[in-house]
Formats: C-alpha cells, structure tokens, sequence
C-alpha cells in the first residue's frame, strides 16, 4: 500500500545510512518495527510489582513432578 508521508529527507537519509537500509521504505519500516517494539516494552513495565506471588510456592517440587521415575 502505497502512503505518502511529509517527513524530512534529511531524517530519511540519515536513518537510511545509520541503519544501513537499501531503501527509505525499508528505513521508515524498520523504525516503525523498532517503535512498536519499545511502545509494547513501555507496557510491560508498567506491570512490575504489581504481581503477588505466593510465598509457600516451591519451584524445585514442581520440577520432580516433571521427571520420569527410574525403573
């Protein structure tokens, strides 16, 4: 799909070159991958400590139920 965008051509060169990107469409996308991914970091981050664990959990017991008894 094709979208016309007015973003500075210097910004485009430059983000072309830094990221070593053939074209401008492959830059603008992956500055796009990159904010999408940042923006979906941001969200997770707001999630610490906001979980309770429970203290009598006890992971090394989970692992044994895993394990295949020996014959």
């Amino acid at each position: 799909m094709a979208t016309n965008l007015a973003i500075d051509d210097q910004l485009i060169e430059e983000a072309r070159r830094v990221g070593n990107h053939a074209t401008e469409e492959e830059a603008v996308a992956a500055a796009l991958q990159q904010y999408i991914r940042w923006r979906k970091q941001l969200q997770i981050l707001e999630h610490f400590g906001t979980i309770d664990y429970d203290p009598t959990y006890d992971y090394k017991e989970t692992r044994k139920l895993d394990r295949i008894p020996e014959s």
